[in-house]
């Protein structure tokens, strides 16, 4: 059997031609799409093809600089550029609403994002793992064992959820709130710099792009293509961000739904692609499958923090206001989104997820999604709410979550522990 390490130098080595123009062919692709989006103006459906296209390949690009960059940086600098990074995309979007002072369509992005990651992210890691294990070794798992060292990130995302409720106190998000949850994102930071270094991730679990420009022996020549990653990802959501709200404005109008919802689900489902695809590569490993977890509740905390801290900081240069107001659907969206990162929150309290926690973000995230406003069989009574029964019911699960596993939280002894673990 040929050891992991020298697996994947002979892999690379077998198609080193098929990486190194796979890199220059994505990297040919987004210059050119940019290019006739921005300077040609082509008819609208080229438009929508080569922005959505050209959203989901820049989105590509950076996940593959980030996996890369945490074997070339050191660790704490690793941390930060990657959680910088993960919100690259959705920023790109909201920054886009901000500046144009689409008040209708602020926060769109944000909880379509935070709810698509949890409710069919979360669920997907597990079932994939668990399908994994049932192919290898003929029985499924009942949950995923996460590490105590994982404790801070499951606090700090209830913390900075938490941190919601007084935005829907006041229904304003304004340059305060930025200012908090920017102190909220530093904390993270330096919290997770001060944790123990993760050694269950090595090159060979990368995917073949990373793991490439990982393993590349000349540093000149690794550090420019993985600035190259960076930079051209970043260019391509720049340039493609206007058209690609304007043409899921369009889509939503044509197909008659409403901006918001189309903007929610679509934005985050193109530009969260690679991430998810990476997590769910990551849990077909079964020992895996707890980091692929992790990953996406460190999006999640960076969305959360360092993601909706920038709107109001762009509302503010562009239009010289220092606060929005939250309308009443923006107001469910977040209580909803509250209530959903509460409960994804208080089932890891135990450090486990189990089948039960899939299901249950799963079902409850494809109500809302497939009846967005009511729920039919309620027929037209004013309660009829779909937002908020969703909210109630997350409600009700924390409560139950609470009392059936009262027993395995020990939250002050695992802070113990993980103190002492802290550089």
């Amino acid at each position: 059997m040929i050891p992991p390490r020298q697996w994947v130098s002979s892999e690379l080595k077998r198609k080193p031609h098929f990486i190194v123009g796979s890199y220059w062919l994505l990297f040919a692709y987004c210059i050119s799409a940019s290019l006739i989006v921005r300077l040609v103006a082509p008819p609208l459906p080229a438009v929508v093809w080569l922005s959505f296209s050209g959203v989901i390949l820049a989105a590509i690009l950076i996940s593959w600089g980030a996996e890369a960059a945490q074997f070339v940086v050191s660790q704490g600098l690793a941390i930060a550029i990657i959680a910088l990074l993960q919100v690259v995309p959705e920023f790109m979007v909201e920054a886009t609403v901000a500046w144009r002072g689409e008040n209708d369509l602020m926060l769109a992005n944000v909880t379509g994002s935070n709810r698509l990651l949890m409710g069919v992210g979360w669920a997907l890691v597990f079932v994939t793992a668990d399908v994994a294990s049932r192919v290898k070794h003929g029985h499924g798992i009942a949950r995923i064992e996460l590490r105590r060292e994982t404790f801070i990130q499951v606090l700090m995302l209830m913390a900075s959820s938490g941190y919601f409720a007084f935005v829907l106190m006041h229904g304003i998000l304004d340059i305060v709130d930025g200012i908090f949850l920017l102190a909220f994102f530093a904390a993270y930071m330096i919290l997770l710099k001060k944790m123990p270094e993760e050694d269950a991730e090595k090159k060979e679990d990368l995917l073949a792009m990373p793991r490439y420009l990982a393993t590349l022996a000349r540093p000149r020549e690794q550090f420019l293509k993985l600035v190259g990653l960076f930079a051209i990802g970043g260019l391509t959501m720049w340039a493609m961000a206007e058209p690609f709200l304007d043409s899921m404005k369009t889509i939503a109008a044509g197909v008659g739904v409403t901006a918001f919802l189309f903007v929610q689900w679509i934005a985050p489902f193109l530009s969260e692609f690679p991430e998810t695809v990476t997590a769910f590569y990551w849990a077909r490993s079964i020992h895996l499958a707890p980091m692929a977890l992790m990953n996406l509740i460190s999006s999640k905390v960076s969305q959360w923090t360092l993601l909706v801290a920038m709107i109001p900081l762009v509302y503010l240069v562009a239009h010289g206001r220092w606060e929005i107001a939250l309308n009443a659907t923006q107001r469910e969206e977040v209580l909803l989104s509250l209530m959903m990162l509460l409960y994804g929150s208080i089932t890891l309290l135990k450090l486990y997820f189990t089948r039960l926690n899939a299901l249950s973000l799963f079902v409850l995230w494809l109500v809302q999604f497939v009846f967005p406003h009511q729920l039919p069989l309620l027929g037209a009574a004013d309660w009829n709410n779909t937002r908020m029964l969703t909210a109630a019911a997350f409600g009700a699960l924390i409560v139950v979550e609470l009392v059936k596993h009262r027993n395995d939280i020990h939250l002050f002894e695992t802070l113990r522990v993980v103190h002492a673990t802290m550089k």
